[in-house]
């Protein structure tokens, strides 16, 4: 960020009470003019390379940056510079330590010499070190000072600053005042936030359906058998709650693409702003959807390791002792067979294409797909995957939801309740699939309207209005 004010008594030093941007500075920019004719230089110029590959000596009459700190960022701030013909001076605690990491070019002092000359100086230490600035008010008093984002009140020194990232050959982006630096330079410290409301859904889910499975499963045998179940609780309970709760997440990346094609067909058009709540749904069906790919995952190792535990030993050899008390050789029922062998071939085939899903999330591989190749596979795929999942969980419950003995305090099965929202997104989009909403779907995408133009409402407020850009 960069900023300037006037009057040196209103200097603030980052780890004097405030990080760098957080108040207004003393801090005179070069006159516009100065630095637009300095900065039309090539990014890469030919004479600050020697033969050997190293940077040679940047001409004296070069303009002079300097850069507080001697880390990675300001390493590679300074080979950037040099590259883009600027002078750099680079303040370290420890030139000397430090002076064979950076190129020849630039030269590598004590941070106080480092401030003297240069009307612009760069931050690149870590906020801890801020504190090491302290003693150096009095020489940044009339400079500019920059952290990474640029927020600031005046446009002066938010000019010089981009024409200087124009010229290493960046693209500068406008935070806004300096009002929000502080937010700014906080994102790239925050955990994870695009992860928060996904995880939660999926949390919440998970606790829904444990505890379900948990009634049915456990708690009602004991108190109407009095038999402990209680064993099932670390993995039998939980491999029932991992797929209903990979199932549902699924639907729900689905789900919001269903209401927003709703929404375009009953407005006729794609330049109306969705509710907020259902952009911000939109927002995350990546993580969404890796979430579901993460507990289908779970799902599978926990059923491999089913046949690992001692309650499946013990039932295998009960059921054996059981038919040779009953003078049974032979115990074969074909339905169940075929259900089996069909659900467990349903269930690998969602797996993988769920897989295919997630990998397609990751940047790298994404961004080796053009647009339509992304689309058939998050869309097309997805769908089929959502199917899949679909005749996986029937397969599965079979004939269960009829049977009065699998409803246990009157509670339905589990899977019952998983396939509710996942039919609703799978009815809705064979609906859309029919022609007369398909064709005018298509057309709405397309940039077709109901009412034939678009209309750009002006705020009734006219100071709103005078900050209305016109298109």
């Amino acid at each position: 960020m960069a900023d300037e004010a006037s009057g040196a008594q209103d200097f603030s030093t980052p780890g004097c009470g405030e990080s760098p941007g957080m108040k207004d500075r003393t801090l005179h920019p070069p006159s516009a003019t100065q630095v637009s004719g300095e900065m039309d230089k090539p990014l890469i110029s030919c004479r600050l390379v020697d033969s050997d590959g190293s940077l040679a000596e940047t001409p004296s009459e070069a303009p002079k940056v300097g850069i507080l700190g001697s880390g990675d960022f300001a390493r590679s701030l300074v080979t950037r510079l040099v590259g883009s013909g600027f002078s750099v001076v680079v303040g370290s605690r420890n030139p000397k330590r430090t002076a064979g990491l950076f190129p020849s070019a630039a030269q590598v002092t004590f941070q106080a010499e480092a401030v003297d000359s240069p009307d612009v100086i760069f931050v690149a230490m870590f906020r801890e070190h801020y504190s090491s600035l302290c003693g150096l008010s009095d020489q940044l008093a009339g400079k500019i000072l920059v952290d990474v984002p640029i927020c600031s009140d005046h446009p002066e020194a938010k000019r010089a600053v981009s024409e200087m990232v124009q010229a290493m050959g960046f693209m500068p982006v406008d935070m806004g005042s300096l009002v929000s630096a502080r937010e700014v330079e906080a994102m790239p410290l925050r955990l994870l936030p695009g992860w928060k409301v996904p995880a939660l859904l999926a949390l919440g889910l998970f606790i829904f359906f444990y505890i379900y499975n948990f009634v049915r499963d456990v708690l009602q045998p004991y108190v109407r058998d009095g038999k402990s179940k209680f064993y099932k609780l670390p993995v039998s309970v939980v491999n029932t709650t991992l797929p209903c709760v990979a199932y549902v997440l699924l639907s729900l990346v689905y789900l919001p693409g269903v209401l927003a094609a709703a929404l375009q067909l009953h407005r006729g058009t794609k330049y109306r702003r969705f509710p907020d709540w259902l952009d911000h749904w939109l927002q995350h069906r990546k993580q969404i959807g890796l979430l579901s790919f993460f507990c289908a995952a779970l799902h599978a190792l926990y059923s491999f390791c089913l046949p690992l535990g001692r309650v499946n030993r013990y039932e295998v050899v009960n059921l054996a002792i059981k038919q040779v008390l009953a003078n049974k050789s032979h115990l074969w029922i074909e339905e169940e067979v075929w259900r089996m062998e069909i659900y467990l071939s349903l269930g690998v085939l969602a797996l993988g294409t769920l897989s295919q899903l997630a990998v397609t999330s990751l940047p790298s591989i994404a961004n080796s797909l053009n647009w339509r190749e992304f689309s058939f596979v998050q869309s097309t795929l997805g769908f089929v995957a959502l199917v899949l999942s679909t005749l996986h969980t029937l397969t599965y419950g079979w004939t269960r939801a009829f049977e009065d003995s699998h409803y246990k305090f009157y509670l339905p099965p589990t899977f019952t309740l998983t396939l509710l929202v996942p039919c609703v997104v799978i009815l809705a989009k064979g609906l859309f699939l029919l022609p007369c909403f398909r064709r005018k779907l298509s057309r709405i995408r397309r940039g077709w309207e109901k009412d034939g133009g678009v209309k750009f409402a002006l705020p009734a407020d006219h100071t709103l209005a005078q900050k209305t850009s016109h298109v």
